[in-house]
C-alpha cells in the first residue's frame, strides 16, 4: 500500500499511526498537496490528502474512511467492543477530530488568505469552537478509561494535540490541557509515533 501526503497534516498522520499500530506494511510518499499538486494529481486527480493506493491500485480519501478500510483489512478494531465504551471512544475521537478541523481553518485563514481578507467574527467564532473542542475532549481524559491507550481515540487525539502545538501554537493553552499534554507527551515516544514523526517540512497542513 502506498500512503499519499505530509506527515504535517494530522489527517495523513492518524493514518501513518494506525498503518503502525495496525501492523501493515506501506510506502509513505510525501507529496505535497501545495508544493507538488501535479504529481498528486496524477495519483489522485481530486488531491486529497491523505490518499492510500490499496495493493489493487484503488485511490481511497478521508483519513476516517481510510482507517475503518485498514481495520477491516488487518481484522482488528482499535477501540472498545462494548456498545456504552464504543460511544465514549467516538465522542473522543469527535473532539479531536474537530480541534483538528479548527486548528486548520484557522491555518489556512492566517497562512493563505491575506490579511486584509480576515473576517474577525468568523476567526473569534472558530477559535471559541477550538477552545471548547479541548476542553471537552481534556474532560473526558481526565478519567481516561481503561481501553484507551493504543486505541484510535488516543492517536487521534495524540496527533490532534502535537499538530496544534507545532504549527498554531497560539490556538492552545498547554496548562488548560494537562491530561492531553501527558497523553500526546507519552504517545510521541511509543513506536507508531516515532516511526511517523511530525513533518515540519510544511507549515501548511493538507486536507483530509
Amino acid at each position: 500500500m502506498r500512503l499519499i501526503g505530509m506527515l504535517d497534516s494530522p489527517y495523513v498522520r492518524r493514518v501513518a499511526v494506525t498503518l503502525r499500530l495496525l501492523d501493515l506494511p506501506f510506502a509513505h510518499e510525501p507529496v505535497s498537496v501545495f508544493r507538488h499538486y501535479d504529481v498528486f494529481a496524477a495519483i489522485n486527480p481530486v488531491v486529497k490528502a491523505p490518499t492510500l493506493v490499496t495493493d489493487d491500485g484503488v485511490a481511497l480519501m478521508d483519513s476516517t474512511l481510510i482507517i475503518a478500510h485498514l481495520e477491516r483489512l488487518a481484522g482488528l478494531r482499535l477501540g472498545p467492543d462494548d456498545l456504552a465504551e464504543h460511544a465514549r471512544a467516538q465522542r473522543i475521537l469527535g473532539l479531536a477530530l474537530a480541534a483538528c478541523e479548527k486548528t486548520v481553518s484557522l491555518v489556512y485563514e492566517f497562512n493563505l488568505r491575506p490579511e486584509d481578507k480576515h473576517h474577525a467574527p468568523w476567526i473569534d467564532r472558530v477559535r471559541r469552537q477550538l477552545g471548547a473542542a479541548w476542553s471537552l475532549l481534556e474532560a473526558e481524559l481526565a478519567s481516561p478509561p481503561a481501553w484507551l491507550e493504543g486505541s484510535q481515540a488516543w492517536a487521534t487525539s495524540a496527533v490532534a494535540w502535537t499538530f496544534a502545538t507545532r504549527t498554531l501554537p497560539e490556538s492552545v493553552e498547554a496548562s488548560a490541557c494537562p491530561s492531553l499534554a501527558a497523553l500526546t507527551a507519552r504517545a510521541e515516544t511509543t513506536p507508531a509515533f516515532l516511526a511517523t514523526p511530525f513533518d515540519d517540512a510544511s507549515r501548511l497542513a493538507s486536507s483530509r
